[in-house]
């Protein structure tokens, strides 16, 4: 199989370098797949679910904030505030801001501060489900 270079940079620190057969990231549009020589573009990254496949097949998922995808001959830079393993997550954390960003847009603020409750309520959400996936693959989920 083809495969690309990809380069998963958070901002503390580098996530993922290497290369990659697919990659699949959330986008306003909805999940976005990339694989090799795919057109060049730039896309907006929103809290979601990735998932990297390397050309061993091994598979790695994880929980992104938000960030942008720029997609460059057959590389592929990919910039965002956070990147977690399933491992990495504290579900307990993430139910906690979860509760507390719906708790925000339930009360009457500005705009900005309810757009901001939604990007912190659609993290949580992301991070659980990955988290939640992971527990019941190895068979944890209660």
């Amino acid at each position: 199989m083809n495969s690309f270079r990809l380069d998963v940079l958070e901002a503390e620190q580098i996530f993922f370098e290497g290369e990659c057969v697919s990659l699949v990231i959330p986008t306003d549009d909805g999940l976005y797949g990339i694989q090799a020589n795919h057109h060049n573009a730039i896309a907006p990254i929103k809290p979601g679910e990735m998932k990297i496949t390397k050309p061993d097949g091994t598979e790695i998922e994880a929980s992104v904030s938000s960030g942008i995808v720029k997609i460059e001959n057959n590389w592929v830079l990919v910039l965002v505030e956070t990147a977690e393993l399933p491992e990495e997550i504290d579900a307990n954390r993430a139910r906690r801001a979860e509760a507390a960003a719906k708790e925000a847009m339930l009360q009457k603020r500005s705009i900005r501060e309810y757009n901001e409750a939604q990007a912190q309520l659609a993290r949580a959400v992301s991070r659980l489900r990955v988290k939640d996936r992971y527990e019941a693959k190895r068979g944890n989920r209660k």
